[in-house]
């Protein structure tokens, strides 16, 4: 009998590492289930589809796609409680499995967390999942326009002075993957 050879590991040529949070780094599904599956059922909506709109956006951002006709100002309203309510619960916040190897493995090299949940909640998870938190960090409050809108890891290409075709993004959600790809980038 002959054994298969193992294949080469990829190799990417990067200048700066961008990171999504939450499915990537921390692992809050828990939290993310009990938090918009209440609102699912406040709202009259099946929690399950729900479920599959949630990840990778700012919740106005969910809110305004499941919800169109609501106006804007009530989506943000509810945005905010909602954070609050997620920051409050850690119950079930961990870490991803080699995460706290991986990003000690980038203390020296060009890095930036990059989410979508706001300071309060990715200072929270962070800590919850005993986690470092990069220096540079793009948050819900530092942009503009949620994923997958490519505004966030742009910013992080910036404030790294790297240009985005030099950046590899670290993402698990459709619209996180959907924002590096949209700004040009690697995405694993």
């Amino acid at each position: 009998m002959t054994a298969t050879p193992t294949p080469a590991p990829a190799v990417l040529d990067a200048g700066a590492l961008l990171l999504d949070m939450d499915g990537t780094l921390v692992n809050s599904d828990a939290v993310v289930e009990r938090v918009w599956r209440r609102w699912a059922g406040r709202h009259g909506l099946d929690g399950d589809a729900v479920m599959k709109v949630v990840h990778g956006r700012q919740g106005h951002a969910t809110m305004a796609a499941l919800l169109p006709q609501r106006p804007v100002e009530q989506n943000l309203a509810e945005n905010a409680r909602m954070l609050a309510e997620e920051t409050a619960d850690m119950d079930g916040v961990i870490e991803i499995a080699g995460a706290s190897v991986f990003l000690a493995a980038l203390r020296d090299l060009p890095h930036a967390l990059v989410t979508s949940a706001d300071v309060g909640l990715s200072t929270a998870r962070m800590n919850a999942a005993g986690l470092p938190l990069p220096e540079v960090r793009v948050t819900a409050e530092s942009v503009g326009a949620s994923k997958p809108d490519p505004e966030g890891f742009l910013k992080g290409a910036a404030e790294l002075g790297v240009a985005p075709a030099e950046c590899v993004v670290f993402e698990d959600s459709g619209a996180g993957i959907e924002a590096g790809r949209a700004a040009g980038m690697v995405v694993v």
